[in-house]
């Protein structure tokens, strides 16, 4: 066996045999791993009381006063603080849609949207579409047409659509196809909701 193949070389030019370079990666790692133990164990930081900001946030046609942390953003507020799951968590970087809320009848990303710049807005989530125990009409097209499957994105199809409707109440093909492109689909029912959009177009 050559020399430069040889793993018990004690001259090898790097001046490192490979079992000195082994145990030296083994030591390291120990170290590596106590100090992600340590990071895991670390307190979390918590916010104090008088860092909290009040506000009142309008949201389905009701105010809502509540402390706030400044950076929740109005996804978690509507979700882990008023129990609207109608909002679901996607991404969480403003790619994906699921989430997506109405702001003055505008559709916006949620989880990009922190609560405190929600303040004296209108916020409507997919729980405002419904008539009382009754579905909206865009959810009622929805379901007629069958347009979803896994229906995770479906809160943020439907807000959107409902969105477009009342600013083009008889939208185009295109601009349907346009406006839904902020929301990703990985079932792929995208003609089901063409179909769905242009029904509810004639309930509204």
């Amino acid at each position: 066996m050559s020399r430069r193949h040889d793993p018990n070389t004690q001259d090898a030019p790097s001046g490192v045999t490979r079992r000195g370079f082994l145990s030296s990666v083994g030591a390291g790692a120990v170290v590596a791993a106590a100090g992600v133990a340590q990071r895991a164990e670390a307190v979390p930081e918590i916010t104090a009381p008088e860092d909290m900001v009040r506000v009142d946030l309008r949201i389905n046609g009701k105010v809502h006063r509540l402390l706030v942390e400044p950076r929740w953003t109005l996804l978690f507020v509507l979700r882990e603080r008023l129990g609207l799951t109608g909002t679901k968590v996607g991404c969480e970087r403003g790619e994906c849609g699921a989430c997506t809320v109405l702001i003055d009848d505008q559709p916006r990303y949620a989880c990009l949207t922190l609560a405190v710049e929600a303040q004296d807005h209108d916020i409507v989530t997919l729980e405002g579409l419904m008539q009382g125990e009754d579905l909206g009409a865009v959810q009622q097209a929805f379901v007629e047409n069958d347009a979803f499957q896994c229906g995770y994105c479906t809160p943020g199809m439907i807000l959107t659509a409902y969105a477009l409707l009342l600013e083009n109440p008889k939208p185009s093909t295109e601009e349907i196809t346009q406006t839904m492109e902020d929301i990703l689909c990985r079932c792929s029912s995208y003609n089901r909701i063409l179909d769905a959009i242009k029904a509810a177009s004639q309930s509204l």
